[in-house]
């Protein structure tokens, strides 16, 4: 009531007040169907969202993926390799008394509790930064070697750009991109304080073509999206108009068409996003892959919440063959 009174909505305090109060006085029943309706009043999620889960992965599935959007997600990051081991970060961690432990993906910490991370003496050292294990996966799948060249289109704020990087051990070149100047210096402000020289941040429209740029080994194409896989971590995504999204799929395909124009020969594109409307997904990989038969597709996953654990993500390596 305090909260609404303080807003732009004061007039409906007393509104307020009375609905909690009744709710108060009388039993919650919340809906035990299965409708869409239902599960959008159990789990206070907008119908759209339900309707494009089920869609695509079935009603079970669908509940499931909005009940793991309910949960707190843990802290995971990435073991700066270029200047410590998962050993000794975790012993480092241990002394500023912050509790870490192993996952199952190599050079990945999971944090035991909750900690202002930005305070931590290893963070401002560089020793690690913050990733979720899915998109730490993402990146690791583009196979980056030492000494090659990689175009990361849309790097803000960078996390996937400083995981290849140390993949690379520091050696090649990594352009990563942003649209937006103030995007870029975060890209850059990251990879000094990671001690990653390899990382050229650059202001640069994705979905335009730039001949200097030259050509790539491997681009990584994390693309613009709706975002519902990571509702857990950013749940006001639940409450966008889907209107808000129309304009994605075009902006998608613009980028994927325009990263093939930077391929070498022989080279790779990694398509990635963190939603899972299979729209974003798949359809559009295999719309280009329809289009671009020198192609082929070398890898494809969906990481599911309610069954990896992780962050909702897709991938997919397609590789140039002629």
């Amino acid at each position: 009531v305090k909260l609404v009174k303080s807003s732009r909505e004061r007039h409906n305090a007393s509104f307020v007040n009375a609905v909690l109060r009744n709710i108060l006085r009388g039993e919650i029943k919340l809906p035990a169907g299965d409708s869409i309706k239902d599960i959008s009043v159990r789990y206070s999620c907008p119908e759209w969202i339900i309707e494009s889960f089920v869609s695509d992965y079935g009603k079970e599935n669908a509940e499931e993926l909005i009940k793991a959007s309910r949960e707190t997600p843990e802290i995971a990051v990435r073991v700066n390799t270029i200047k410590s081991t998962a050993e000794q970060l975790i012993e480092k961690l241990k002394n500023e008394g912050v509790s870490a432990t192993e996952s199952d993906i190599n050079n990945c910490l999971i944090i035991n509790g909750s900690i202002a991370v930005s305070n931590s003496e290893c963070y401002k050292q560089g020793l690690f930064h913050v990733q979720d294990i899915a998109s730490q996966t993402v990146a690791s799948k583009l196979r980056a070697a030492r000494g090659e060249r990689i175009l990361d289109m849309c790097a803000a704020p960078g996390g996937k750009s400083f995981t290849i990087a140390e993949i690379m051990e520091n050696d090649g070149e990594i352009v990563s991109c942003d649209i937006y100047e103030n995007r870029v210096e975060l890209i850059a402000k990251g990879a000094n304080r990671l001690g990653l020289s390899i990382i050229k941040p650059t202001v640069c429209d994705a979905t335009a073509f730039k001949s200097d740029l030259g050509l790539f080994d491997a681009v990584l194409c994390d693309v613009p999206c709706s975002g519902l896989g990571v509702i857990r971590r950013k749940p006001e995504i639940k409450y966008k108009d889907e209107n808000d999204f129309t304009e994605l799929a075009g902006i998608q395909s613009a980028i994927l068409e325009n990263a093939s124009k930077y391929i070498s020969t022989n080279g790779r594109i990694l398509y990635s996003t963190c939603t899972l409307r299979e729209a974003e997904n798949g359809h559009m990989v295999h719309t280009f892959l329809d289009k671009h038969t020198d192609y082929e597709l070398k890898y494809e996953h969906t990481f599911m919440p309610h069954i990896d654990g992780t962050d909702g993500f897709y991938c997919a390596l397609i590789q140039k063959s002629r």
